[in-house]
């Protein structure tokens, strides 16, 4: 039905719980390497149309194409025109990581001056530092990070953790990302907040080991780049991994426990931090 509508002149299609904030609410996770049943119990079909569609035909059009008969039951309202992007940053202001680390969007004023605030604009690239993800790394960052050290942000997204590290006194620090959209992010955040940090592409040159290597991707990407991480990891370095759902820790550390010596995990609103010291 989400193609029938598509090929029906839909600009998209949203498929979502029907059930959603209810008890009945059924959570589905899908990572990259893992099938799923991309379907709820009950599910509920948002399509946008232009202003000048007859929508209503169209969803008639896209019931006939994709089978349905008879019709369901549907509604038609008009979207109000809005700011979208004020109404976006409305959703993200300054977050607090600890005594001294701030995380402050671009049209925020930071809040505590004297802090290490990180500016940042995420742009389409993920990490603003609301997620527990992110804040479980920054978190490392503020409590264990040496300076003068050496950092690899694998997956870096906006480059929130790239850019912590650098103004937590990292002297080398390289982002990596397989998103074109997020090196260009990442790069205008560095500006944005003066410092020195290279970002590249999954594809780019051969990456040295760094005393830190982070990643904040998902569970099976993690568990397949185990090898890849380890040889970036200095004998004795740090390797601290997130994005991973309380369920899936004890996979990701055993992917890993070859190479290093894993700590226990640390957990936010049951999302995993998972530590680990390189095995000499």
């Amino acid at each position: 039905m989400s193609d029938a509508l598509l090929e029906a002149d839909a600009i998209s299609v949203d498929v979502a719980d029907a059930r959603a904030g209810t008890g009945q609410e059924t959570p589905i996770f899908q990572e990259p390497g893992e099938e799923a049943e991309l379907a709820y119990g009950c599910n509920r079909l948002t399509a946008l149309f232009d202003p000048n569609t007859d929508a209503a035909a169209a969803f008639t059009r896209a019931c006939a194409a994709a089978g349905l008969d008879p019709v369901p039951e549907y509604q038609v309202a008009e979207v109000p025109e809005q700011d979208w992007v004020r109404l976006t940053q409305t959703q993200f202001g300054p977050i607090r990581i600890s005594a001294r680390l701030w995380v402050v969007p671009s049209w925020h004023a930071a809040p505590d001056g004297s802090a290490i605030n990180i500016v940042l604009d995420p742009g389409l690239a993920f990490g603003t530092g609301s997620h527990p993800t992110t804040r479980l790394c920054l978190d490392w960052l503020d409590r264990h990070l040496l300076p003068g050290s050496s950092v690899i942000d694998y997956g870096c997204g906006s480059g929130i953790l790239a850019i912590a590290a650098a103004k937590l006194g990292a002297k080398h620090v390289i982002g990596v990302d397989i998103d074109p959209l997020a090196l260009v992010a990442s790069r205008y955040n560095a500006g944005q907040n003066r410092v020195a940090a290279t970002f590249v592409g999954t594809d780019g040159p051969r990456l040295h080991p760094a005393d830190v290597v982070m990643a904040n991707i998902l569970s099976n990407p993690l568990k397949i780049l185990a090898p890849l991480l380890a040889g970036l990891t200095v004998p004795g370095g740090h390797l601290v991994l997130s994005g991973i759902l309380a369920p899936q820790a004890r996979a990701v550390a055993d992917a890993y426990s070859e190479w290093f010596d894993m700590q226990p995990p640390v957990d936010d609103q049951g999302w995993i931090r998972l530590c680990g010291k390189r095995i000499s």
